[in-house]
């Protein structure tokens, strides 16, 4: 239900910007007899109750119809090329990002007011304040520039190894992971400050068990419980907010092939590209809800 809402506002929305995608294909010095006769044969010619109801037939059969552009690839194709480089893009900046946030969370709540704690909130604040866009510039002439360490822009497919591809997304998913990073670390601080407050954490302080042990095993899971949501979110917000990023690294992954769809008005590729991003944000919050059962067994039986 909530795919077929997004692909119509999205079907209804597009057509509703000012702009044919004929004229921009034609550059403005088309044949109006030539533009006439592609719109034509794109079925663009035809009522728009029409044009939507032929495409949700395409959808139903698993078809995302085809490129206006170039040789009329079909969009699915080119979907399919792009999202791996996105979603490697996306987990590997998500990896990051709650590599940094977890440590840095649980100490800055465990040492409440203390220089480690009002360090941690400065550089939060600091990676809620820089733009993606900024950050990925400094860290291309930084690493890439002047240190010569990694490569400023490209992607290299995992088949033709790790260590390769790897080194072309290290980059691009710092400079994405960076906010995420300082939004999860601020969640889970103000969690772990309230769980280490309850009942159980000191009774279990009384019978004398590690601190390690209270903090891992059983404070950090149920801190965790109320940042799963803010994670996952994150992590679907990545899906969509490397746009930025892979154009500045030149990485042709969905954001890209979606900002080139926009700019060339392909109707086609900018509906499947948003569509898929839209099943990937539904997927996430069904995987949120699964690991809420995980982490607390007590919401099952609920």
């Amino acid at each position: 239900m909530v795919t077929w809402i997004v692909a119509t506002l999205v079907f209804f929305m597009l057509r509703a910007v000012p702009g044919d995608p004929l004229v921009a294909m034609l550059f403005d010095v088309g044949d109006p007899a030539a533009a006439e006769e592609l719109r034509q044969k794109y079925g663009l010619d035809r009522p728009l109750f029409i044009q939507y109801v032929k495409w949700c037939g395409l959808l139903l059969q698993g078809d995302m119809g085809r490129s206006i552009y170039g040789s009329r690839v079909p969009v699915s194709t080119i979907i399919i090329e792009a999202l791996p480089r996105t979603i490697s893009l996306a987990l590997l900046a998500f990896a990051i990002a709650i590599g940094i946030a977890i440590p840095a969370g649980i100490i800055a709540a465990l040492r409440k007011n203390s220089f480690l704690d009002h360090a941690t909130t400065l550089l939060a604040f600091l990676g809620l304040s820089m733009p993606d866009f900024w950050l990925a510039i400094m860290l291309i002439i930084v690493f890439a520039a002047n240190l010569h360490w990694l490569p400023a822009i490209g992607y290299v497919p995992i088949s033709q190894g790790v260590w390769p591809w790897l080194k072309h997304l290290i980059l691009p998913a710092i400079a994405a992971g960076t906010a995420f990073s300082a939004i999860i670390a601020r969640m889970i601080r103000s969690s772990m400050l309230e769980v280490i407050k309850t009942d159980y954490i000191q009774v279990a302080r009384a019978k004398g068990l590690r601190k390690n042990t209270i903090t891992l095993v059983h404070a950090l899971p149920n801190a965790l419980i109320p940042v799963i949501t803010v994670m996952g979110i994150a992590f679907a917000l990545l899906m969509a907010t490397t746009v930025v990023i892979e154009n500045v690294f030149s990485i042709k992954g969905l954001g890209r092939v979606l900002i080139q769809g926009i700019l060339n008005r392909d109707y086609p590729v900018v509906q499947g590209a948003i569509l898929v991003v839209s099943m990937i944000f539904i997927f996430i919050n069904l995987l949120v809800d699964i690991l809420y059962t995980v982490i607390d067994p007590r919401i099952r039986f609920e």
